[in-house]
């Protein structure tokens, strides 16, 4: 990625919490589902109750216990963040507990619960619920622990700044923003705004969202999608190796690293000048490091095993009843094949950009491409012992990488 654009100009607007006078606010008893509140017309829905306490004669903070069933939930105690917890794919559900410091009086419990996408598929998904279904409990209180989950709660669906559409040029002229050196950073539940130009050229666009948290982006009112760049990737991470039957785990890599940092930019949504570019922020982050930036590829690469789709079937592939596997290039529109940097066919190492012979490599591994592939946007290449002069290692199973240059 080559950068584009450094230097937004950013100014931003911090979301209000929600009040139970709103006009569009809602009093239901206990908690209800969230799908079923919302119709999916938003990922948000603020739930707020108040509870009334007196001093704490204990001097300790009581303990607030949320359960919900995801996705991802903030708690607001008094209008300031006391936390942020989400699931995961595999289990979406998620518990909140922690200690909130209350004061003497009514003090105001939000919730904001936030649903990221719908399932659509799985056994009787349409019934899987969403949102905080309770319980919601409060220990540690001078009358011991009080379940807040039957009392009434105020319901608001979506975000002020949903309504009042600041994603787009007219409604963001509706509210007050700061810039300079009021800029709001690192705060949760703020708006972010600003305009830049084009880049030249017709490569692929990219945002690089990496200083941002988790939240939702717009350009020109068109939706980009979410970001959640806060997510962090884990599990073992290990050379990808897509021999045999496939599943999610034959190529893991970047564990510690955000789930996605570039978000693609349809060239096709813009205009030459004057873009309008929102960022809605749910945990805080920088906007100063949010950057555009151009996809320019230099070199392209394949990396196959001789088995490939699948090793079940080999006993198949070796009577010749199936099709080889073959080794596919493409340059991006407008460039061509200029040369092969690297070809081997046996037992390479290393990924793209870093292959290496290894202790197995057929000698006329670079011939095949040479011929197909050099002057043209793309090309394949069967990846059988044949090809490449015969089989270098007889008994062992091998692969091809290649690496090509674009020009």
């Amino acid at each position: 990625m080559v950068l584009a654009n450094t230097a937004f100009s950013w100014q931003s607007y911090n979301e209000e919490s929600p009040s139970a006078d709103d006009q569009d606010v809602t009093v239901h008893d206990g908690l209800w589902e969230q799908i079923y509140i919302t119709r999916d017309a938003t990922d948000y829905l603020c739930v707020q109750i108040d509870s009334d306490e007196g001093f704490l004669r204990s001097g300790q903070y009581p303990l607030l216990t949320i359960w919900s069933a995801g996705h991802a939930l903030h708690v607001f105690i008094n209008g300031q963040l006391s936390g942020t917890v989400y699931g995961g794919l595999e289990n979406p559900k998620l518990t909140f507990s922690n200690n909130v410091k209350l004061r003497a009086g009514i003090n105001k419990v939000t919730l904001l619960s936030v649903a990221v996408g719908l399932s659509n598929v799985g056994t009787h998904f349409e019934t899987w619920n969403v949102g905080v279904l309770g319980p919601v409990t409060l220990k540690g209180l001078n009358e011991g622990k009080r379940d807040l989950s039957k009392q009434k709660w105020s319901y608001k669906i979506g975000l002020k700044g949903e309504a009042l559409k600041l994603h787009t040029v007219a409604g963001s002229s509706s509210v007050e923003w700061v810039e300079g050196s009021q800029l709001v950073k690192k705060q949760p539940m703020t708006w972010y705004k600003t305009t830049f130009d084009a880049p030249g050229g017709n490569e692929p666009l990219g945002l690089d969202m990496s200083s941002m948290g988790k939240g939702q982006l717009w350009i020109n009112g068109q939706s980009i999608g979410r970001h959640w760049p806060g997510y962090i990737a884990h599990g073992n991470c290990y050379a990808c190796d897509y021999a045999g039957t496939y599943s999610d785990q034959k190529c893991r890599t970047n564990c510690g690293e955000p789930s996605q940092r570039w978000y693609h930019v349809p060239r096709s949504w813009l205009k030459p000048s004057g873009n309008f570019l929102v960022v809605f922020e749910e945990w805080g982050g920088d906007p100063n490091g949010i950057a555009l930036a151009k996809r320019t590829t230099a070199s392209v690469c394949a990396d196959i095993f001789e088995g490939q789709p699948t090793m079940k079937k080999r006993g198949m592939l070796i009577a010749g009843r199936i099709s080889r596997p073959k080794a596919h290039l493409w340059c991006p529109p407008g460039q061509k094949i200029s040369k092969i940097n690297f070809a081997s066919y046996g037992m390479p190492e290393g990924s793209c950009g870093n292959f290496r012979e290894g202790s197995c490599h057929a000698h006329k591994s670079y011939d095949a491409f040479q011929k197909n592939c050099i002057g043209k946007q793309s090309c394949s290449v069967t990846v059988a012992p044949e090809v490449f002069g015969g089989d270098p290692c007889p008994g062992s199973r091998k692969k091809l990488s290649v690496e090509a240059a674009c020009k």
